[in-house]
């Protein structure tokens, strides 16, 4: 028997494929095991399977994995020491189908509602770099799981993310509106929506100032896309931005709307800038 196929045979008869509220009851001895098999140095096939057997479970999780309350003691082990190294780039189609798979049972675990605030905010501050990178994945699923998550990350946060990392989210939500898929466009949108409600609850606006003006200026020339799905998505995120600069929107808006093919979005968004009074 290979060395992988007894790591295999290991994990068939381990606690790792104990079913429901057992699962739970075996983590000090689920938890290393997966920990060891899930590293980048093992069989690929198997951390696919794993990934999937793990995403599957955190969607149950309080009648699984966490039936006995002991799972977020296990947090840091999970992003630092699992998902962390799957996610990092690698060439080839299979290592793309792992950080898929880790992608997903990322968007498992932050969907799973086993984690409070707090611990959701320490996935962030872990992984938010690398799910950033995970925009850009030649999948279609990784991409708009990867805006999915942001947007967790961000209701979740709100404005007690760091400035400075919070400024570095929007140019890649921004390069999601170009995506193929009106899937991810949307989702990217859904999640500026989300990233502008971070930077009005947070403190010293001006800071920002030069990067929601640049913000403003893109949306514009998405607000003109041909498909009005995606127009009423966009008006929806400059509608939330308003608030933050409305002077600043009403001069790049009437700069731009003899450009557009119709002014009927245009006019909309200033009639609703109008009607809404600035943040202080």
């Amino acid at each position: 028997m290979t060395a992988s196929a007894r790591e295999k045979a290991h994990i068939a008869g381990s606690p790792a494929t104990a079913q429901g509220p057992a699962l739970g009851e075996a983590l000090p001895h689920v938890m290393p095991t997966l920990r060891a098999c899930l590293q980048p140095s093992r069989d690929p096939q198997m951390r696919l399977k794993l990934f999937s057997t793990l995403s599957t479970v955190l969607l149950r999780a309080t009648d699984t994995i966490d039936s006995q309350g002991q799972f977020p003691s296990y947090l840091e082990t999970v992003t630092k020491d699992i998902l962390a190294p799957n996610l990092q780039w690698h060439a080839g189609r299979t290592a793309a189908a792992i950080r898929t798979a880790a992608v997903s049972c990322l968007w498992a675990l932050t969907s799973s509602e086993v984690l409070s605030a707090k611990q959701i905010q320490d996935v962030q501050e872990t992984l938010m770099p690398q799910v950033l990178t995970t925009l850009e994945e030649d999948s279609q699923m990784t991409r708009l799981i990867s805006c999915r998550i942001i947007n967790t990350f961000l209701k979740t946060s709100g404005s007690m993310t760091d400035p400075e990392k919070l400024i570095k989210i929007y140019p890649e939500l921004l390069k999601r509106l170009d995506d193929v898929s009106n899937d991810v466009r949307m989702a990217a949108a859904s999640t500026l929506v989300t990233w502008l409600q971070c930077v009005k609850g947070a403190d010293g606006k001006s800071y920002y100032q030069s990067s929601v003006q640049y913000l403003y200026r893109e949306l514009l020339v998405h607000l003109d896309d041909p498909e009005r799905a995606i127009q009423d998505a966009i008006l929806e995120v400059l509608k939330e931005g308003s608030e933050l600069f409305p002077d600043l929107l009403v001069r790049e808006t009437e700069a731009v709307i003899h450009k557009h093919r119709s002014a009927t979005y245009c006019e909309q968004l200033l009639q609703h800038v109008q009607a809404v009074p600035a943040t202080q």
